[in-house]
């Protein structure tokens, strides 16, 4: 903010570049303090900002339409006196000088910015990777590209057994495909969940017609212009219709790295999504913040952390006192399943699960435990099909909470009365 000649103070220069729900959400958040500031938004794609999990989900299956992934209509955004600069995408950023750089030659100034800028899908580095018929699940037109494949008796091949795997999985045996999932682990989810849990993904979908490949690579893929099918490492051919790549996905941390930005696993930012420049945030999926909660760094990819931490930094970006601290949620939908988990469990800990329920019912609990005292805390857990359990996970998570291993286990117990 700065002063006129006149000694008038000027409006806040705000620039928000991303165009998911991280972005749209900041707007709100300046918009509940600072209704004058001026505020510019830059988006890589031709589009509004949109929320991604419909992607995978409600539109894929035909289920909704496309436009209710938009977060607001265009006419939200008049009202919010926000420029949009749709499909012009930032090239550089200098942070000393407050300017960005956009790739149609123009440059903005501001007085604060925010770097929403998600991830992007990792590729498949094999020959064959750049066929027809080869997609990704991480913009709006990929899943419009997608859907269109998704036809009866159609034999779609999914590379990867994780999230976006496992729900293009179930949508595409909605719409009567045959599937086979390819996945060099030896269960689904299994660095997430382990191998219990991922054992019943592995069992859930199965019931429901994919095949599994566990313990399989790809070598290549085959076809002249179109992709035919996936050559496996061990010598095997599946033939495809159509090859949706799933294996994980990269923080665009390119235009902070640019400027000098503090960077590691995503950007790097305080309690308040500040970033290690002055005037220069960061939310969504790039963000790796400090979780006070958890004593550490934790970077999410997932709607609930795009959504809270996008409304979280636009507050604190137009001066309100902000601590972003919530406990990671994330949410899937597959068949008629419905999950939901919170915590936060380190790569590479030594985390024990402890089952409250039967698996085979499709109505159970899992919690991601270490042992501490005469009991075990809670990192993490995931309810499937126990709804309004939720809460109390959170709590017990955010509280360290140590409690008793069997009485964890025994469905009998309320969660309430753990501690």
């Amino acid at each position: 903010m700065s002063t006129d000649t006149d000694g008038q103070q000027e409006r806040t220069a705000y620039v928000i570049v991303g165009g998911g729900l991280a972005a749209a959400k900041a707007v709100e958040g300046i918009r509940e303090t600072d209704s004058d500031g001026e505020i510019v938004l830059v988006t890589e794609e031709d589009r509004l900002p949109y929320e991604r999990p419909p992607l995978s989900k409600a539109v894929l299956k035909g289920e909704d339409e496309m436009e209710t992934a938009y977060t607001h209509d265009r006419d939200w955004y008049s009202e919010q006196k926000v420029e949009l600069r749709l499909g012009t995408p930032a090239t550089s950023l200098d942070a000393e000088k407050h300017a960005l750089t956009l790739a149609d030659g123009g440059s903005l100034s501001y007085d604060k910015l925010l770097i929403a800028t998600g991830s992007s899908a990792r590729a498949l580095d094999v020959p064959g990777a750049n066929l027809d018929g080869v997609l990704y699940l991480r913009e709006m037109q990929e899943s419009e590209a997608l859907k269109a494949r998704f036809t009866d008796g159609a034999r779609i091949v999914v590379v990867g057994a994780g999230w976006i795997g496992l729900e293009v999985a179930a949508a595409a045996r909605e719409a009567g495909c045959s599937v086979t999932v390819i996945e060099p682990q030896a269960a689904p989810l299994l660095g997430v969940m382990g191998e219990q849990v991922g054992g019943w993904f592995a069992d859930l979908h199965r019931g429901h017609g994919v095949e599994f490949r566990f313990g399989e690579g790809v070598e290549r893929l085959e076809g002249e212009t179109s992709v035919t099918g996936v050559v496996t490492k061990s010598g095997d051919t599946v033939p495809a219709d159509a090859v949706v790549v799933g294996v994980g996905i990269t923080p665009n941390t390119g235009l902070a790295e640019g400027a000098g930005i503090g960077t590691a696993n995503g950007i790097t930012t305080d309690e308040a999504l500040r970033t290690s420049a002055e005037g220069v945030w960061a939310a969504g999926d790039v963000a790796s913040w400090r979780s006070t909660a958890l004593d550490t760094h934790v970077r999410v990819e997932h709607w609930a952390n795009a959504n809270d931490g996008g409304l979280a930094a636009g507050r604190s970006m137009a001066g309100q006192d902000v601590t972003y601290d919530p406990i990671p949620f994330f949410f899937s939908d597959q068949y008629d399943i419905g999950l939901e988990y919170a915590g936060y469990v380190p790569r590479g800990s030594d985390a024990e699960v402890v089952l409250r329920g039967e698996p085979s019912s499709n109505e159970f609990m899992a919690f991601w435990v270490v042992p501490e005292g005469d009991g075990v805390r809670v990192l993490a857990g995931m309810h499937v099909n126990v709804w309004d359990t939720i809460d109390d996970v959170q709590r017990l998570v955010r509280d360290r909470a140590v409690v008793d291993r069997d009485r964890l286990a025994d469905p009998k117990v309320p969660l309430g009365d753990l501690t």
